[in-house]
């Protein structure tokens, strides 16, 4: 369940490249593939690799929490104005800005020499990873001009960016064979490769789009310190100084936040959007739906190396039935949202998760990994289905002009549910002696915080209107619609 999970997924599938367009579209193409497939897989290769790092660094579970959630936090709170990004700078310019940001960051990754540094190069992964995907998308847009050749070039960085995540576990458990640096260090030579196909497509257009300064620092402020006062919450309680205070400066920045998005001359996040039913529904089930995926991972990863034993390679493995078959999940999203519309495959994909979720809460610590992989197959399944449809619900709710705002809100209040995800459950088995208990309370979180979604999802009926104000203006010379 992934970043490509999005309205591009619904398109049909092809065979063989689409036909070139314009000079550069090809190598433009080829780069974006790449660029979106090293990042899906940047995604999920981490997971696996963290015991081996946490033994690298001599580490406790906070610091491994980090690890992951400092990708994620960076991810969700720039995908907010990434687009305007793009726009304002070209999207060929942005994103061969987004993803040399993301190739130097994982060098520093790759080299560093402790954790905190590994950290901060984490945060720097995620910021550019933000500006790549809504870039890659834009540079596909003005490359093929032509509709049909357009929808073929989509489809395929939808098929790059789920073969990525796919690959993503067995790659990681085999370099963590040799060095869990190795998953840092590969992304080099395939950025490289990236950049200088990159070289060969036309430069974009610039715009003059406004960036809204104060929303995007209260944003990455409200984000970071939240999940700062979780993570360090499970370590030391939730009466200390240092945690009171972050879940204070948390409250004021979002409270900026929000009121930034009111009374700014250009918000990130216009606030008529956010009081649509259908918007602010589709981001809360987007939110449940990353909890379960990303906690998911996040547990089952620790779970299989630190309680079964097993290797990073054979862990891998055991994750590639869920990732395999997610991939192939987008299509049949896209089949049952034509005949029976969009909130069916959404209601079904929620329902396949929670089941996996519970019956995995229901076995014993000791049960055997073929049943574990098995229950894991619906969850992933389910996910993708879910975001998939989710999405196309709610593009088709919005008018065209704001489809790239909602879609960004959308993908980052998904990240900030996978980052809140690991920040809980790796309190819950941070004590090893206690594993067992915080990991099925755990689970049973994610499953209850996907029922919760389901209710959600069933209140997104038919009377919900068709249309949202697309500017302000609109908004305000009439009752906005829910």
């Amino acid at each position: 369940m992934s970043t490509s999970a999005s309205s591009a997924s619904l398109q049909p599938a092809v065979v063989g490249p689409p036909p070139e367009s314009t000079s550069g579209a090809r190598p433009a193409l080829a780069a974006v593939l790449l660029g979106f497939f090293m990042i899906m897989v940047d995604a999920m290769v981490v997971n696996v690799a963290l015991p081996s790092i946490g033994r690298g660094f001599g580490s406790g579970m906070t610091g491994l929490q980090w690890v992951v959630d400092g990708y994620t936090l960076a991810f969700a709170a720039f995908l907010l104005s990434a687009g305007a990004v793009s726009d304002r700078i070209g999207a060929r310019q942005a994103f061969a800005g987004g993803l040399g940001l993301f190739v130097a960051a994982s060098a520093v990754c790759a080299l560093a020499p402790s954790l905190g540094v590994l950290v901060a190069a984490r945060l720097v992964q995620g910021a550019g990873a933000a500006v790549v995907v809504p870039s890659s998308l834009a540079l596909l847009r003005e490359t093929f001009p032509d509709p049909a050749a357009r929808a073929k070039a989509i489809a395929l960085w939808g098929v790059g960016g789920s073969v990525g995540a796919a690959a993503g576990p067995v790659a990681g458990g085999l370099l963590t064979l040799v060095d869990w640096r190795m998953i840092f260090f590969v992304n080099l030579p395939v950025g490289a490769v990236a950049l200088v196909l990159l070289r060969r497509a036309r430069r974009s257009p610039r715009q003059e789009v406004p960036f809204d300064w104060t929303g995007q620092v209260a944003a990455v402020t409200a984000m970071g310190t939240l999940t700062y006062a979780v993570i360090e919450a499970g370590a030391d309680g939730f009466g200390t100084a240092r945690v009171l205070g972050a879940f204070a400066v948390a409250v004021v920045a979002a409270v900026v936040y929000l009121t930034a998005q009111a009374r700014g001359r250009h918000p990130m996040t216009p606030l008529p959007l956010l009081r649509s039913r259908i918007v602010s529904l589709s981001v809360a089930i987007g939110f449940a739906l990353n909890v379960a995926f990303y906690g998911m991972i996040f547990l089952l990863g620790l779970y299989l190396q630190q309680v079964h034993g097993l290797s990073a390679l054979a862990t891998g493995v055991a994750f590639l039935p869920m990732t395999v078959l997610t991939s192939f999940m987008g299509p049949v999203a896209a089949r049952l949202a034509v005949r029976f519309g969009a909130r069916m495959p959404v209601v079904t994909g929620q329902c396949l998760i929670a089941a996996g979720l519970l019956a995995m809460a229901t076995l014993p610590v000791a049960a055997p990994v073929w049943l574990t992989v098995v229950l894991m197959v619906p969850v992933g399944a389910g996910g993708a289905m879910a975001v998939t449809a989710l999405t196309a619900l709610l593009l088709e709710k919005v008018p065209a002009e704001r489809a790239g705002v909602a879609s960004g809100v959308l993908n980052a209040s998904r990240q900030l549910g996978g980052a809140l995800s690991v920040a809980v459950f790796g309190a819950l088995v941070a004590d090893r002696a206690r594993f067992a208990p915080g990991l099925h309370t755990s689970l049973l979180i994610a499953a209850a915080t996907v029922a919760v979604s389901v209710v959600a999802t069933l209140l997104l009926r038919t009377q919900i209107p068709h249309r949202i104000p697309a500017t302000a203006t609109e908004a305000s010379t009439r009752p906005l619609e829910r």
